[in-house]
């Protein structure tokens, strides 16, 4: 078998594995993801979004106080020539 075809198989057995967790940590089985397709990807959406709400807060949170550091870093990194 050819190592392209060998690393490949390999590399898509590691992602499904992976993936494989994921979905079982969102107590998805393959029986109910095969019989209910569309409900499951509602599902994951549902999931995404609920993720996605929860986290905007804390991104913004931090940026009230990374963005400030970063752009006075950087302006003094402009005004003295330095580069980093």
């Amino acid at each position: 078998m050819p190592t392209n075809v060998r690393e490949t198989i390999i590399k898509l057995l590691v992602l499904s594995f992976v993936v494989g967790i994921l979905l079982a940590t969102f107590d998805v089985d393959p029986r109910q993801l095969l019989a209910n397709f569309g409900e499951t990807i509602e599902e994951i959406f549902a999931v995404i979004t609920r993720f996605v709400e929860w986290s905007v807060k804390y991104v913004l949170l931090g940026a009230v106080v990374v963005i400030p550091i970063w752009l006075i870093l950087f302006l003094l990194r402009k005004i003295t020539g330095k580069k980093s």
